[in-house]
Formats: structure tokens, sequence, C-alpha cells
């Protein structure tokens, strides 16, 4: 799934009063960390994640990382924090309605 700039403007928009749901640590993107955004991404559909100093990547690397493993869109990349977007299939999600 691609999106183009109306949709990342969307959905950067929405990101903006979002909290982090994800930090990423001293150990960078691992198994543990994919698997705790898969989840997220499957509750949620659009996070908000931080990388902290200790983290040997920074949040672009990660953020692209984890999109790559998760199959996840990277939305922005601002300082220290990057937001993921997946199209959820589980119900009783409320999900993200993207302009077309």
């Amino acid at each position: 799934m691609t999106l183009d700039k109306k949709q990342i403007k969307q959905l950067r928009s929405l990101a903006n009063t979002l909290q982090p749901l994800l930090w990423i640590g001293k150990g960078g993107v691992n198994e543990a960390s994919a698997a705790q955004a898969a989840e997220t991404l499957d509750s949620h559909e659009l996070i908000k994640c931080v990388v902290q100093d200790g983290c040997p990547v920074d949040a672009h690397e990660a953020g692209e990382d984890l999109a790559g493993r998760l199959g996840a869109e990277l939305v922005q990349v601002i300082g220290h924090r990057f937001v993921l977007f997946r199209r959820s299939d589980k119900e009783g999600v409320k999900h993200v309605e993207l302009v077309r």
C-alpha cells in the first residue's frame, strides 16, 4: 500500500495529537520491539514511536526497519520520533478513513 501526498498529510495531522505507544531503547529494533509494534498497529492502525538516546540507530533507520518488517508505511520522522501506519483487519478497531 502506497500513500499519496494527501493521505500522508491527513495521517500526519492525526498523529500530531497522539502520545507515543512504542519506545525503542538500547537494544534497537529487534524481534521483541517488532512484535510489540505489530500488536499495537493491529489495535490502533496509526502509532507514534520514540527512539531513546541509547539506541544504536536513529529514528529514520528504526522507522524504515520496522515499516519493512511489518508491512507498514513510515508516515513521518521528526527528531527522535516517527509515525507508522498499517491498515488493521481486526474487528472492533476504529479505522482511519483515508482521503482519496
